[in-house]
């Protein structure tokens, strides 16, 4: 009977991340560990219910999380690469669109079978624990904003209280949450999004989202212009708040999408896209030049 409840109250969660683990060069713990980590992260994301709201199975946040094991440094200690990505379906098309592609890198944490995984934002339990919950509210915050002006603000508020959470007395726990930390970290990257300088941009997200994107198998000529005016309002972020990791996430995300999308289009649209992004994301700045 409980296992009955249990799938009844499963059936309309919001999240459905196909995740992977790997770890190609275990040394000190048992393979077998890492399909049951596998098979326990995904039911964690995907069988939890992260807000009030009422998913319908072709509602649900696709997405992505692929672990890479680079250290077993005992049978129960690992260190791993995340990378996190969510995708969301456009409107009138079969076409879906990256949100978030995020990486995190060297992360320590420590598992053993039949270790329970917890949805927690305001107690430390473990790192894993805290990991997950912090990418599940980040994914739904960033999903949210594109559906509704500051939309994710709700989430994003949960991400942070993880963040809160984490025990800064304790150096293992505490790495790659702190302010001192990596600018790519998790506190940074919740501090950026949260932050009101770059509450514009999340604005123009959701414009980019909602009447471009959404709008582009009706009138393309007009979601394009939106988009460059979205993408205007995105340098004016920059310029204001530069080198924020708020902006290298939208260029990690939008890059292929925008070149994809503006490739195709008029000689003066293709320059003033190109000259916003070159500024946006300079590193990667010849990835444009088939917009020059």
């Amino acid at each position: 009977m409980a296992f009955s409840l249990y799938s009844l109250l499963t059936i309309a969660q919001e999240l459905n991340i196909s995740v992977s683990v790997k770890a190609p060069r275990v040394v000190n713990a048992d393979p077998r560990v890492f399909i049951t980590l596998e098979k326990e992260v995904s039911e964690f994301l995907n069988n939890t219910k992260w807000t009030d709201d009422e998913y319908e199975d072709h509602e649900k946040i696709e997405g992505n999380l692929n672990i890479t094991i680079t250290t077993d440094l005992s049978a129960t200690s690992f260190v791993g690469d995340f990378f996190i990505q969510s995708i969301r379906p456009i409107y009138n098309s079969n076409y879906k669109s990256p949100i978030i592609n995020m990486v995190d890198n060297g992360i320590s944490f420590t598992y053993q079978e039949s270790q329970p995984i917890e949805n927690n934002t305001n107690i430390y339990v473990d790192q894993l624990s805290s990991m997950l919950t912090y990418y599940a509210y980040m994914i739904l915050g960033y999903d949210y904003d594109s559906f509704s002006p500051l939309g994710g603000d709700r989430y994003f508020a949960l991400a942070q209280d993880v963040v809160n959470a984490i025990p800064s007395d304790n150096n293992a726990a505490s790495r790659g949450w702190q302010a001192s930390g990596n600018r790519f970290n998790k506190y940074w990257r919740i501090e950026n999004v949260m932050n009101p300088r770059v509450r514009p941009m999340r604005q123009a997200i959701h414009e980019y989202y909602l009447s471009a994107m959404d709008q582009m198998t009706i009138d393309m000529d007009k979601s394009k212009a939106i988009i460059v005016s979205a993408l205007n309002t995105i340098q004016g972020v920059n310029s204001a708040y530069p080198n924020s990791v708020a902006m290298q996430m939208f260029v990690d995300s939008k890059r292929d999408e925008i070149i994809e999308i503006f490739k195709g289009s008029s000689k003066g649209q293709q320059k003033k896209v190109y000259d916003i992004m070159v500024k946006l994301d300079p590193a990667q700045a010849s990835e444009y030049n088939v917009l020059r």
